[in-house]
Order: structure tokens, then C-alpha cells, then sequence
């Protein structure tokens, strides 16, 4: 899954509200999610998380101008990868 959103914010702003963001929907995943993997090499966001039991792994990359996503979904999920793809860019939406 790949796909893009803009935002308004500088690069440092932008960066900052995805780590805010993050940090906030902690508490609200714990029972779902399971983080296995998180870090930021630059301006990019690494994550492997398991969800229900199945693997997802990604980047989210902040630039001058957009957030951009990649993430590799479970076979089945593909499946449903627009209207996830739709949950997460109403979830970003917020962030510009």
C-alpha cells in the first residue's frame, strides 16, 4: 500500500505531530496492537506493529509538503486496503 497526503506544516512541525500522534494513540491500541518495532532514521518512521495477529510493516516518510506511506499488509487485509488506506488519511487529515 502506497499513497500520500499533504500537509501545511514545516517539516519539523510535520514530523513533530506525527510523534505526537503516535504517542497519544498509545493508550487507545494497547489491547490491539502489539509494536514490535519503531524508529525514526531521519525523516522517516519505521514501524512493524501486530495487529490481531498478523504482521504490518512500513515507513512513513515527512517532507517539505506531504506525509508519505508505504506499508506492506497481510494477504487478506489487501483486500480492504482502500478503505484502510481511507482510515488513515481521515487519522492524518488531523495532523496537517
Amino acid at each position: 500500500m502506497h499513497f500520500q497526503i499533504s500537509h501545511t506544516k514545516t517539516k519539523t512541525e510535520a514530523k513533530q505531530k506525527v510523534k505526537d500522534a503516535i504517542e497519544g494513540a498509545r493508550p487507545h491500541m494497547k489491547e490491539q496492537v502489539v509494536v514490535k518495532e519503531e524508529r525514526w532514521d531521519g525523516d522517516t518512521f519505521h514501524f512493524l506493529v501486530d495487529l490481531q495477529g498478523k504482521q504490518v510493516t512500513g515507513t512513513l516518510l515527512v517532507t517539505d509538503t506531504d506525509f508519505i506511506i508505504d506499508a506492506k499488509l497481510p494477504l487478506l487485509w489487501r483486500l480492504f486496503e482502500g478503505r484502510i488506506e481511507k482510515e488513515i488519511a481521515k487519522q492524518v487529515a488531523g495532523l496537517r
